[in-house]
């Protein structure tokens, strides 16, 4: 049997134990944390002069086309690895060569006018940037001739 000093004497080794694991464990997640935010700086990133283009009212039966265009305000160079549309009737276009810091891209989208409605689409674009995913938006109505 242990005294009650005795057993003071292994709680506060217990807690001691305890807080030297809870500190170490702190000062590692908070290490990690300062170095991803590190990593995160000094990647490439989007800026677009604008991201929605409205066409207004366009003709059925004619394709309209718009280029939405971009600089590189990272520090690296940007890739654009994908670019895709919510349908087959909106077609993209974009820069394959990497876009150096301070440089400007461009992605061109094209709308099938064929059916006389109003249209929103979105094209997606997936990158290396900072925002590794990021969507433009065209919008308009197609009115019949």
């Amino acid at each position: 049997m242990y005294t009650i000093n005795q057993y003071r004497y292994l709680i506060s080794d217990i807690n001691w134990k305890t807080m030297k694991k809870i500190t170490s464990a702190l000062v590692l997640v908070l290490s990690f944390m300062g170095l991803s935010s590190l990593t995160l700086q000094n990647k490439a990133e989007f800026k677009f002069e604008q991201e929605t283009h409205d066409f207004g009212r366009i003709p059925q039966g004619a394709p309209v086309s718009y280029e939405f265009k971009f600089t590189n305000t990272g520090t690296e160079p940007l890739i654009i690895s994908k670019v895709e549309s919510t349908c087959g009737c909106t077609v993209p276009e974009f820069t394959t060569a990497p876009v150096q810091p301070g440089a400007e891209g461009k992605i061109k989208v094209t709308f099938d006018a064929s059916a006389a409605s109003p249209f929103s689409k979105m094209v997606t674009i997936r990158s290396n940037a900072k925002t590794p995913v990021k969507a433009l938006y065209i919008k308009g109505v197609v009115q019949k001739n």
